[in-house]
């Protein structure tokens, strides 16, 4: 666990203006916090952002869901609909980089808050609107993460065919989008610097979802191919799935032939190495059950930490399936120190640490998340 100080920020001095809530939005902006872009949340009073109420799981009355995405943020409570808010958020406006927004298409613009409105006094402002299935004839859709697993195919690739789809095991497709909102964000920006303008961008979860879903869209796309339920197994690699072990399951991804050797030879399988069934991936794909079945029948005899350390050490891809506190605690180990504190303050709110490393102006955890505002249109102080 590590408490993190540093100079300003990579971002110092961007100014973003944050109307979105529950996930993506949130997840994009404090990105942009971490590497010290001012991110000024917009909540509705008394109830603020919907996670706020999320919960269980609780850290005293904080949602920990809450928690874990509005860090380095300030908090403002405004009603949108009052005239002398607007105004206060027009002249924020005029001030600000950036605008996030992901209430439904068209709302922004009915309250005079949307892009041709603010492009108008700001016209270098970059105003990225995340919606759930883009502003055109789904705008009338409600975007939420489970719906667009659902309608964008994911949930027909995740599960088992016994127990039937299942949606993943986190809002993927929200934070997949938020990374896309933050990915075209500084793509304006970085246009605007050449050229001073800023732009509208837009990001949607259904669009995100096909992106995400990568070989298996241009599967169907170029062949017509419609995947199905596969649980855990890979639909063009095997062994690419995870395996009993003695005390838990361990996942195993041999995906070259050369792979293939060291896993049976580890395992004491050698003949498993010339046998016609598995003398190439698509020879081991065809045979995949029976082949899970002879490298189960050895994998059982030991725990899956034991073939974690034998197998690594040749140089095949394994992992244990962890759960929470064992990914953390061999995250830990490694020396990636996932946990993080706010800056001067080692018993505040622990945060998961930001992915990416810079090496001259890395991410800061300057505040908690903010506490929502009982003052309605005042912002608070820095």
């Amino acid at each position: 666990m590590a408490n993190v100080n540093s100079n300003a920020g990579a971002l110092n001095g961007l100014r973003i203006l944050d109307f979105s809530r529950v996930l993506a939005g949130p997840y994009a902006t404090m990105l942009f916090g971490d590497f010290g872009a001012e991110v000024i949340k917009i909540e509705r009073p008394g109830e603020g952002d919907d996670t706020r109420s999320w919960g269980p799981p609780w850290l005293g009355e904080d949602a920990t869901y809450f928690l874990a995405v509005n860090r380095n943020k300030r908090s403002y409570t405004l009603d949108l609909k009052d005239d002398t808010a607007r105004k206060e958020l027009l002249a924020l406006a005029q001030s600000s980089d950036v605008v996030v927004e992901n209430f439904r298409p068209g709302a922004m613009a009915k309250l005079g808050l949307g892009y041709e409105q603010l492009s108008e006094i700001n016209p270098r402002l970059v105003y990225c609107s995340i919606s759930g299935f883009g502003s055109s004839s789904g705008s009338h859709l409600a975007g939420y993460d489970l719906i667009a697993q659902a309608a964008g195919g994911l949930m027909s690739v995740t599960g088992h065919a016994e127990t039937g789809p299942a949606k993943a095991g986190v809002a993927l497709v929200d934070i997949i989008t938020g990374l896309h909102a933050t990915i075209g964000i500084q793509t304006a920006l970085l246009e605007r610097h050449r050229t001073g303008q800023g732009q509208l961008v837009e990001v949607n979860l259904m669009s995100s979802v096909l992106s995400a879903l990568s070989n298996q869209t241009s599967a169907h796309i170029l062949t017509g191919a419609v995947p199905g339920l596969m649980g855990n197994a890979h639909p063009s690699v095997a062994p690419y799935q995870p395996f009993e072990a003695a005390d838990r399951p361990v996942a195993i991804a041999a995906t070259t032939n050369a792979q293939f050797v060291k896993l049976a030879n580890a395992l004491d399988l050698p003949q498993l190495v010339d046998h016609p069934s598995y003398r190439s991936n698509a020879d081991r794909v065809a045979h995949r059950e029976a082949l899970a079945a002879e490298l189960e029948h050895v994998l059982r005899k030991q725990t899956a930490d034991h073939w974690f350390g034998v197998l690594s050490a040749v140089g095949v891809p394994c992992a244990p399936i962890n759960d929470m506190k064992q990914a953390v605690e061999l995250a830990t180990s490694l020396g990636l120190d996932p946990v993080v504190y706010p800056e001067g303050k080692p018993d505040g709110v622990a945060q998961v640490r930001n992915p990416i490393s810079l090496s001259r102006t890395p991410a800061r955890y300057r505040t908690e998340p903010p506490g929502l505002n009982p003052e309605v249109g005042v912002l608070p102080k820095p």
